[in-house]
């Protein structure tokens, strides 16, 4: 009786073993105290040929956390199919596993999704990184809103030029462009601050791309207009287009005229600057925005530019959708609340934690704290 008590005793501390091993390893996601519980985030983007920037940044997500990242793109025609997105973004709290989903597009119209995917699951996460709905419904409906500083921007930028030796600081746009409130904005503010910096502000409008010929005759604008405004000016001048179009001409233009250019429109080392310079970059560094940084800095110093231009570490369009997705996955393996996150000082020192840069944030209005803006550290070439 006593070996046969002890040969059940055995068998039963064997199974005992082999079912909590299997409980740890099942494919069905169970996991021991140690793990977190599986959960899954949704990102939503543009498609690759509408905003590479924001798709590579949603894919870097899926790669770095399989398990846990679901990509999902828009219509590539999404003004006219505004539904078919919004059902896109609702579809994703369907499935069980989903706790957070973040919506990219810079467009409007996309607060209803987020409005009846919270009707749905109240307990889905919902963060923008950025949509361009009313801010003060975003608020409201959203949990987490991310955007750029722009008005703020107006302000950096031209301090920066000044910094780099510039008297002058030319601001150039068209009509259309100067219709919207983010750009009229900033250059108020890029008005403002060269004045209280002692910087003439001088304002030029080109040919409207979206209502004349097209950025060719923006662009040939630029090439005829560039070299006479630095013949009047002289080389202490900072040039900016609120174009991402004009940069290719602006930059050309920069290395052979000597002129400065504290930022462009989108700050990012991967705008104008590589077709410009001519650097070979390898498709497995195209995401290696320092080694890209590095030889923008040594083309620079070889057209004795060294000083005279600038920009981000790496490219907001890309930051944005990565830190959201960052973000939210803290959110969920932490059990953060909105209220938890929603500081100037939590998103600082996790934007300083997961990217080694120093990210400045500030809520869009005193009664919006879960709508942030931020702004890059510059860097100079």
């Amino acid at each position: 009786m006593k070996k046969i008590t002890a040969l059940m005793l055995a068998l039963c501390l064997l199974v005992g073993t082999v079912g909590c091993s299997s409980t740890g390893n099942s494919e069905s996601g169970g996991t021991d105290s140690e793990n977190t519980e599986k959960f899954k985030v949704g990102i939503v983007t543009p498609t690759l040929s509408v905003s590479e920037d924001e798709f590579r940044g949603a894919t870097n997500m899926v790669d770095k956390y399989p398990d846990n990242v679901v990509h999902v793109t828009l219509p590539e025609n999404f003004n006219t199919e505004i539904e078919t997105a919004i059902s896109q973004i609702v579809s994703l709290a369907d499935d069980e596993d989903m706790k957070a989903i973040v919506v990219v597009s810079g467009q409007s119209g996309l607060l209803p999704a987020l409005q009846q995917v919270k009707e749905k699951r109240s307990d889905i996460i919902t963060m923008t990184a950025p949509i361009w709905d009313d801010p003060d419904m975003m608020s409201e409906y959203i949990d987490v809103n991310l955007d750029a500083n722009w008005a703020k921007r107006g302000e950096t930028i031209v301090k920066l030029a000044k910094k780099m030796g510039s008297k002058t600081f030319i601001h150039y746009s068209f009509p259309t462009h100067l219709s919207k409130e983010s750009v009229a904005k900033r250059r108020d503010m890029m008005k403002e601050t060269c004045e209280k910096e002692g910087i003439e502000f001088v304002e030029v409008i080109t040919p409207d791309p979206q209502t004349g010929q097209g950025p060719a005759a923006m662009q040939q604008f630029l090439s005829e207009d560039i070299p006479r405004q630095i013949e009047k000016y002289g080389p202490e001048t900072n040039i900016f287009g609120s174009n991402c179009g004009m940069y290719e001409v602006i930059l050309s233009k920069a290395l052979e005229l000597k002129y400065t250019v504290a930022e462009q429109c989108c700050p990012t080392p991967t705008q104008a600057y590589p077709t410009v310079m001519n650097l070979e970059i390898d498709e497995e560094d195209s995401q290696n925005f320092d080694k890209i940084n590095e030889m923008i800095s040594e083309k620079a110093k070889e057209a004795d530019m060294s000083g005279r231009l600038g920009g981000w570490p790496m490219p907001m369009t890309v930051f944005l959708p990565e830190f959201a997705v960052e973000l939210a996955m803290e959110m969920v393996s932490k059990d953060l609340n909105k209220e938890d996150v929603c500081t100037s000082e939590y998103l600082q020192k996790f934007a300083q934690d997961k990217y080694g840069i120093a990210v400045e944030f500030e809520k869009l209005k005193d009664e919006t704290d879960n709508y942030q803006l931020m702004i890059m550290e510059q860097i100079v070439y």
